[in-house]
């Protein structure tokens, strides 16, 4: 999906259970229709094809597949409801590029667009299924650690971290040494907009440490 498509989609904010029930009554008009029986199936199987595939792109991020920020919107404050609901722990945390704007500068926008592909692919292969990471925007992204608490998170955060310091990023026969700041917090706030913003502080101290380091808000 285009840049543009994507920006005038994520403009219409539909919540799912209206755009599933849209659907719905779509495929309830198909079959009210005066026409074949199969014919009806087979234009509904069709609308139910497009209709997912439609939301599958709504909701990911077309560079790295990941999910994107206007779906972070919904399930953070999801995920952190339930967490509480059921005294559950969840760590959030903001895993960014450092000095990213200087490899763009460098070697060029299609190079930013690789490191960011394998970025994406590297902090997915270092999480659990359970957890769910997000292309937050620019060179950002943010995982939920969902049952972990910001003590726990230190090893998989950890773990990532060296994974990106040590890969081989690869470029047009240029290796690129490549490494992240990390600044994470655990559910113990009011609303998921503390919750989103002392894990922000912790990047901004991060970032402001050295860079290429962890930063974790056990508040």
């Amino acid at each position: 999906m285009s840049d543009d498509l994507e920006n005038m989609m994520n403009q219409f904010d539909i919540p799912d259970e209206v755009m599933d029930k849209i659907q719905k009554n779509i495929e309830e008009i198909i079959t009210n229709f005066p026409i074949p029986e199969d014919n009806k199936l087979d234009v509904i199987k069709k609308i139910n094809f497009m209709y997912s595939h439609t939301k599958h792109l709504s909701m990911t991020d077309a560079l790295t597949g990941l999910y994107n920020r206007r779906y972070f919107d919904t399930t953070v404050e999801r995920e952190f409801l339930r967490s509480k609901r059921y005294h559950s722990d969840l760590t959030i945390a903001i895993i960014d590029i450092d000095f990213f704007k200087k490899i763009n500068d460098t070697y060029g926008h299609l190079c930013g667009d690789y490191i960011l592909k394998e970025v994406a692919y590297l902090i997915m292969d270092n999480f659990r299924k359970t957890d769910i990471v997000f292309r937050y925007g620019g060179e950002e992204f943010v995982a939920l650690l969902t049952e972990t608490s910001a003590q726990n998170s230190r090893i998989p955060l950890e773990r990532l971290r060296k994974t990106i310091e040590s890969y081989k990023f690869t470029y047009e026969n240029k290796e690129i040494n490549l490494t992240v700041s990390i600044g994470a917090a655990q559910n113990n706030f009011d609303g998921t907009t503390e919750f989103l913003n002392e894990a922000d502080k912790a990047l901004y101290e991060a970032k402001n440490t050295g860079r290429n380091r962890i930063i974790i808000n056990e508040k």
